[in-house]
C-alpha cells in the first residue's frame, strides 16, 4: 500500500465510507450549498480562532482531492454570472479540477430583496418606485442534479450527496426504492429528520472541514 492509498484508507475509515458496504460512488456537489457550510466558523480545527478579518473558504483543489478519497467519480453544479470576468473564472478555475465536464453551469437569476430601515446590507442598494432593495444571486440546479444521477445510475452504487437541501428527498426516496442504491449525506446544519433517517451515513461538514478548508483574508467591503 503507498503513501496515496492509505490515506485514503484512513479518510475512509474516520468517515465510516466501508468500501464493502457502499461501492462504487458517484459525489454530486451542490456548491451553492457547499459554499456557505464554514462561512460564519471562527475556529479552525485546531481548536484555535482565527482574526476577525480571515475566514475559512472551500477549496477547489482540496476538495476534488478529498472526494477522490471516496469515489469514482464526482460533479460539481453551480451558477455563474456572465457580465462579471471573476465569476467566469471562478467556473473556469473548477473545471480545470474537476474537468469540463463534470461541471454544469448556468447563469445566475437575481431576485430583488426589499431592505427594511434598520437592515444592515454589505450589497449595493438599489433603488425603484417601491424603496430600497438589493439583488440577491439565485441558481438552483435540483433538476439538472436528479436527470445526472438518475442517467448514471449503472456507474455507481452509492451516491454522495453534499448538500442538505430538503428538496432532494424526493430524489433520494426513488434511489433506494426503485434502483436499490445507497445515499451518503455530507451536510450543514439541521436536516429534515425524515431525510436524516432514509438515507444510510449521514456526515457532519465539520468532520471534513480539515480536507476541503483554507484561511483567506476576508474582501473588504
Amino acid at each position: 500500500m503507498d503513501l496515496n492509498e492509505f490515506k485514503h484508507q484512513v479518510i475512509r475509515e474516520k468517515l465510516k465510507i466501508d468500501a464493502f458496504v457502499f461501492g462504487k460512488i458517484l459525489s454530486i456537489v451542490d456548491f451553492g450549498n457547499v459554499d456557505y457550510w464554514f462561512e460564519e466558523d471562527r475556529m479552525g480545527v485546531d481548536g484555535n480562532s482565527i482574526g476577525d478579518d480571515e475566514k475559512f473558504s472551500v477549496d477547489f483543489k482540496m476538495l476534488f482531492d478529498f472526494l477522490s478519497c471516496i469515489s469514482v467519480k464526482s460533479k460539481f453544479y453551480f451558477g455563474h454570472d456572465p457580465n462579471k470576468i471573476k465569476s467566469l473564472g471562478f467556473i473556469g478555475a473548477a473545471r480545470n479540477v474537476f474537468g469540463k465536464r463534470n461541471v454544469i453551469t448556468k447563469p445566475m437569476q437575481f431576485i430583488k430583496h426589499f431592505i427594511k430601515e434598520d437592515e444592515i446590507t454589505t450589497r449595493k442598494i438599489n433603488q425603484n418606485k417601491d424603496g430600497n432593495y438589493i439583488l440577491i444571486p439565485k441558481c438552483n440546479f435540483d433538476v439538472e442534479i436528479s436527470i445526472d444521477i438518475i442517467r448514471l445510475a449503472k456507474d455507481y452504487d452509492t451516491v454522495c450527496l453534499l448538500s442538505g437541501d430538503a428538496d432532494f428527498l424526493a430524489l433520494v426516496q426513488y434511489l433506494k426504492s426503485s434502483l436499490d442504491k445507497k445515499v451518503i449525506l455530507i451536510k450543514s446544519g439541521y436536516i429534515k429528520k425524515e431525510f436524516y433517517n432514509l438515507v444510510d451515513l449521514v456526515i457532519n461538514a465539520q468532520d471534513i472541514k480539515q480536507y476541503i478548508c483554507v484561511k483567506k483574508q476576508k474582501s473588504r467591503p
